[in-house]
C-alpha cells in the first residue's frame, strides 16, 4: 500500500531517520543533509533532487534547533552573519558545478567521492582531538576543558590580520579567516548537497577557535540562512521532493529540540568522540554505495544503507540514552533544562 506515493515501509524510515538526524543536527549543530542527500542517493533519486532535498531539511530543522540554542545563549550572532554571506557565495558557486557535472554525467561520482575523503577526514580529526585529550594527565585535562579552544584554533586567533572581528565568546578573529572558512564551506556544500554543517561547526571551533559549544549554536544559526539560499536555488529548477522532506521534517521537530537541549547536559569529550565515530561509520556507508556501484552488487548497496542510516541511529540512541540517564538521576532539573527553562 502507497501513502503519498511512497511504500509505508520507506515513508516510516523517513519519520523515524528524521527524528533520529533531528537529534543529531541540535546536538552537533548540522542538519543531516550530510545523511539525508548520499541516503536519497542510494534510493534512486536524481543528484539534484536529492541535494535539493537534503538543503530544504536541513533550513527546516534549523529554525527549530536554533531557537533551542537561543535559549541557552549559545549564538555568536556577528559571527554568524559574516558566515551567512561568504557561505551564500560558495553554495551559489557550488550549486552551479553541480549542474554543469550533472551534464557531464559524472554528477553522482564526484559527489559520493567528495563525500567519502571529507567524512573520513573530519571524523579522524575529531578521534585525534579526543584522544590527545585521554593522553593529558586530569590536572591538565580540566585546563584543556577550560580553554575549550583547540591548540590550532589559538594558533590562527594569534595571527592578527586585520579587520579583526570580536567573538561573543571573548577572543577575536581575523575577518579573511572567516571569510576563508566560511567560503570554502558554502563551495562544497552546494557541490555535495548539504547545509556543511558537517565542515562548518569543525571549521568554526578548529580554525576560528570558539568554545564547542559556541561553534554548534552558531554553526546553525549560520546554517539558517544559507540553508534558506540553497533550498531556493535548487527549489527554483524543481529540484525539491515536498514529500520526503515533509516527511523528514515531522520526524526532526522533536529530535531537534532533544538534541539541542543535550548539550548541555552530555561532556564535551564524549561529544567530540560520538562525532567523530559517526563521521567514520558514514564515510564507510558511503564508499561501499560507489564500490557496489562500480562492482554492479545489491548487497553492497544494502549494507551502505544500513551502515548510513544506522550510523545516524546508534550515535543518537547513545546520546538520548545519556539523556535519560541524566533526567532520572537529576529528576525536575534536567527535565527543565530540556524544556527550555532557565
Amino acid at each position: 500500500m502507497d501513502v503519498l506515493g511512497l511504500s509505508l515501509p520507506l515513508l516510516l524510515l523517513f519519520v523515524s531517520f528524521g527524528f533520529m538526524v533531528g537529534v543529531l543536527f541540535g546536538f552537533f549543530g548540522m542538519g543531516g543533509s550530510f545523511l539525508i542527500t548520499p541516503t536519497l542517493l542510494i534510493l534512486g533519486y536524481p543528484a539534484p533532487v536529492a541535494i535539493g532535498s537534503g538543503l530544504a531539511f536541513y533550513f527546516g530543522t534549523s529554525v527549530i534547533a536554533v531557537m533551542k540554542h537561543y535559549d541557552v545563549g549559545q549564538v555568536d550572532y556577528r559571527l554568524g552573519a559574516i558566515l551567512f554571506v561568504v557561505l551564500s557565495i560558495g553554495i551559489e558557486l557550488g550549486s552551479r558545478l553541480v549542474f554543469a557535472l550533472e551534464a557531464l554525467g559524472i554528477a553522482e561520482l564526484v559527489t559520493g567521492v567528495a563525500y567519502v575523503v571529507l567524512l573520513a577526514g573530519i571524523g579522524l580529526l575529531f578521534l585525534r582531538r579526543a584522544s590527545n585529550l585521554d593522553d593529558v594527565s586530569d590536572d591538565e585535562a580540566d585546563e584543556v576543558s577550560d580553554e575549550e579552544i583547540p591548540a590550532i584554533g589559538q594558533k590562527i586567533q594569534s595571527y592578527t590580520v586585520p579587520p579583526m572581528v570580536t567573538l561573543t565568546s571573548g577572543g577575536r578573529a581575523s575577518f579573511w579567516t572567516i571569510s576563508g572558512a566560511g567560503g570554502v564551506v558554502g563551495l562544497v556544500s552546494g557541490l555535495i548537497g548539504v547545509g556543511g554543517g558537517f565542515m562548518r561547526m569543525p571549521a568554526i571551533y578548529y580554525l576560528i577557535g570558539t568554545p564547542l559549544t559556541a561553534a554548534v549554536g552558531t554553526s546553525l544559526f549560520a546554517g539558517l540562512f544559507s540553508g534558506a539560499f540553497g533550498t531556493f536555488t535548487y527549489g527554483a529548477s524543481g529540484s525539491v521532493d515536498l514529500v520526503v522532506v515533509s516527511l523528514l521534517l515531522v520526524g526532526s521537530a522533536l529530535g531537534a529540540r532533544i538534541g539541542s537541549a543535550a548539550t548541555t547536559i552530555v561532556e564535551e569529550d564524549d561529544v567530540i568522540v560520538y562525532f567523530g565515530i559517526m563521521m567514520l561509520l558514514a564515510s564507510a556507508g558511503i564508499g561501499l554505495s560507489e564500490l557496489a556501484n562500480w562492482l554492479g552488487t545489491g548487497a553492497l548497496d544494502m549494507l551502505s544503507v544500513v551502515l548510513l542510516v544506522g550510523s545516524s541511529f546508534f550515535v543518537a540512541s547513545i546520546i538520548l540514552y545519556q539523556v535519560a540517564q541524566q533526567v532520572g538521576t537529576t529528576g525536575p532539573n534536567a527535565q527543565a533544562t530540556l524544556d527550555g527553562d532557565d
